[in-house]
C-alpha cells in the first residue's frame, strides 16, 4: 500500500470519528452547554489518540526486527514541548469546563441571588414549603416556578403561582427561564431528564433549585435516577414543552379541572349531610 493511499485511509477514519462526535441538536440551554462541552474536550482528545496510535504502530514497525534495543537518549528540548504542551491542554480543559459548570443553567446555588441588584434580591421563590432551605429565587419576575415533589413512588408537580397541580405531566413554556425546586416527602429521589440535560436530587426536608430554559417543544422522558425502593421503575413522568399559548391553555384547563372536582366533591358532601325526612306514621 503506498504512501499516498494510506495517507487518505487516515484522513477517512478521522473524518468518520469527528462525524460521529458531533455533538446532537440540543433541546435546551443545559443540553447545549453540556453536549458543547464534551465536544471541545473530544476535538482535544482524538487528535492526541491518534498520534500517540501513530507514534505507537511506527516505532512498532520500525524497530519490528532490532534483535539490539539501545536506551533512549534524553532529548531536552523533546521534554521541554512536551511538558509545555501539556500544559497548554490542561489549561484549555480547566477553562472550558470551569465555565461550563460554572453556568447557573448547571449548577445553581442559593448564593447566587447575593450578588445581584437588591431590587432583584426581593424576589422571593415561591415553595409550599417555606420552612424548608434550599430554594433559589428567579432573576426575574416573569421566569415560571414549579415545585417538584417526589414521593414513593410518584411525582407531584406543583405550580403555586397558578394554583394548579399536576401528577402525571409536567409542563412547562419553551423559550422561558424555568425554575424546578425539588424536593421529596419520604426517602432521596432524583429528576432525571436527559434529553434536556436535567438531573438534580430531591432531599427530604429541603429544597435543590435547578434552572431550565427549553428551546424545542416536545414530550421528553423523566424519571427518577435514585434507587428508592420496590416501585423505583415505576416514578415516570412526561415532561412537556409547550409554546407559550399552549401553555396557557395547559395552565387554564388544570385549573378549570380543579375547581369542578372541588365543586363535585362539595355537592356530594352537601348530599350526605341533607337531613332526611321522617316516613310518616
Amino acid at each position: 500500500m503506498t504512501k499516498t493511499r494510506l495517507g487518505r485511509y487516515a484522513l477517512l477514519v478521522v473524518g468518520a470519528v469527528l462525524a460521529a462526535t458531533e455533538p446532537v441538536l440540543a433541546q435546551s440551554v443545559n443540553a447545549d452547554l453540556i453536549y458543547g462541552l464534551n465536544a471541545k474536550l473530544l476535538y482535544v482528545a482524538i487528535p492526541i489518540t491518534l498520534l500517540v496510535q501513530v507514534i505507537l504502530v511506527y516505532a512498532v514497525w520500525k524497530f519490528r526486527n532490532n534483535d539490539d534495543p539501545q536506551p533512549t537518549r534524553e532529548n531536552r528540548r523533546l521534554e521541554i514541548t512536551w511538558t509545555i504542551a501539556t500544559a497548554i491542554i490542561l489549561l484549555f480543559v480547566g477553562v472550558a469546563s470551569y465555565t461550563v459548570l460554572g453556568n447557573p443553567a448547571i449548577a445553581l446555588t442559593a448564593d447566587e441571588n447575593q450578588a445581584q441588584p437588591q431590587a432583584q434580591q426581593e424576589i422571593q421563590p415561591s415553595v409550599t414549603h417555606p420552612n424548608r432551605s434550599g430554594a433559589t429565587a428567579p432573576d426575574s419576575k416573569q421566569a415560571v416556578e414549579i415545585e417538584v415533589d417526589a414521593f414513593q413512588w410518584g411525582w407531584e408537580f406543583i405550580y403555586p403561582d397558578a394554583g394548579v397541580n399536576s401528577s402525571t405531566e409536567l409542563a412547562i413554556p419553551a423559550n422561558k427561564s424555568v425554575y424546578l425546586h425539588i424536593t421529596s416527602r419520604d426517602v432521596i429521589h432524583a429528576v432525571h431528564v436527559p434529553s434536556l440535560g436535567l438531573k438534580q436530587d430531591a432531599i427530604p426536608g429541603q429544597y435543590n433549585t435547578i434552572m431550565t430554559n427549553a428551546t424545542e417543544p416536545g414530550t421528553y422522558q423523566l424519571y427518577c435516577a435514585e434507587f428508592c425502593g420496590s416501585g423505583h421503575s415505576k416514578m415516570l413522568a412526561n415532561m412537556t414543552v409547550m409554546p407559550q399559548g399552549e401553555y396557557q391553555s395547559w395552565l387554564d384547563e388544570q385549573e378549570s379541572s380543579s375547581g369542578s372536582s372541588e365543586s363535585a366533591g362539595d355537592s356530594a358532601n352537601s348530599s350526605s349531610l341533607a337531613p332526611v325526612a321522617a316516613n310518616p306514621a
